[in-house]
């Protein structure tokens, strides 16, 4: 059996879903607005979490290899180690906050993935502390099977993050499918002024906003994980997704607050003798 379904039998494991509700729950604690927003890695427009693992990782592979040359490295190994130990929180939080914005399969797999760091990061613990006491041998034998044991993690991660497609635009093929030209989404009245409303360009959906004889549009799948924004709820000069509750300036998609990153792509609008036309704009990717 390959690896990728031994992964998927823990998408379908309920007996996860216990420990899925204590992580949610302090997944809760974690403040709203700014705070979540930096951890998601909003301002950044990409997920902040794949770049903050390479801290522990990176330091804490670099001592597994100090360890294995020549000389006399002690000193600097169990720099790597401890530093490494430091930089888990920020990787630690910002995973967490991602992970209480998905679907219940990946955060299934994401409980596992949880404590098979939390068990990497122990053993990493357990060779410092044997290094401080001067058992050499005890603490590189501990960072080895540490080493061997965030790797089993990462591949967990890779599967949410690429099998599955955690933090990944969700809707940015959407692009390459939709037609050249103006299409025609119907009349201006079909949409409510004030509201939000949902058309299609062959079978690519696109949400219109009307505020009275005006529109603006946008390619209607949320980029976080591919909701409807057309059932949305328009707030303040933005959508809010209906599913995670990200929120997309709608004259020009900026995302203003997460879980997404990514914005959704704006389409140039007009009404033409009554009709909504919309077309992707010549300086689209």
């Amino acid at each position: 059996m390959r690896i990728g379904e031994r992964i998927r039998r823990i998408e379908r494991d309920e007996q996860l879903d216990p420990a899925v509700s204590s992580m949610k729950s302090l997944a809760e604690r974690i403040p709203s607005g700014t705070v979540r927003d930096m951890l998601h890695g909003v301002q950044l427009g990409h997920p902040v979490h794949p770049i903050l693992v390479q801290l522990p990782l990176g330091t804490w592979m670099a001592a597994v290899l100090l360890d294995s040359l020549p000389g006399d490295h002690r000193r600097s190994a169990h720099a790597l180690v401890n530093a490494g130990l430091v930089t888990t929180l920020p990787a630690v939080v910002s995973g967490l906050a991602d992970w209480s914005q998905q679907h219940e399969r990946q955060q299934r797999v994401g409980v596992v993935h949880a404590a098979t760091n939390g068990v990497g990061t122990l053993l990493f613990g357990a060779s410092s502390l044997a290094r401080a006491r001067g058992r050499q041998g005890w603490g590189r034998f501990l960072a080895l099977v540490g080493v061997g044991v965030v790797g089993l993690s990462g591949s967990l991660g890779g599967h949410m993050a690429y099998y599955r497609s955690a933090g990944a635009n969700s809707a940015d093929h959407l692009v390459d499918l939709l037609p050249g030209g103006w299409h025609d989404l119907g009349p201006l009245d079909g949409f409510d002024d004030g509201g939000l409303g949902g058309g299609d360009v062959a079978g690519v959906p696109v949400l219109v906003a009307r505020t009275g004889g005006s529109v603006s549009a946008m390619l209607g799948t949320c980029p976080h994980m591919g909701a409807p924004l057309a059932e949305g709820e328009r707030v303040d000069g933005c959508v809010r997704c209906p599913w995670h509750g990200s929120e997309f300036r709608l004259d020009d998609g900026t995302v203003v607050h997460g879980p997404a990153t990514a914005p959704p792509q704006v389409l140039d609008a007009s009404v033409v003798e009554g009709r909504v036309m919309v077309r992707l704009p010549e300086s689209a990717p």
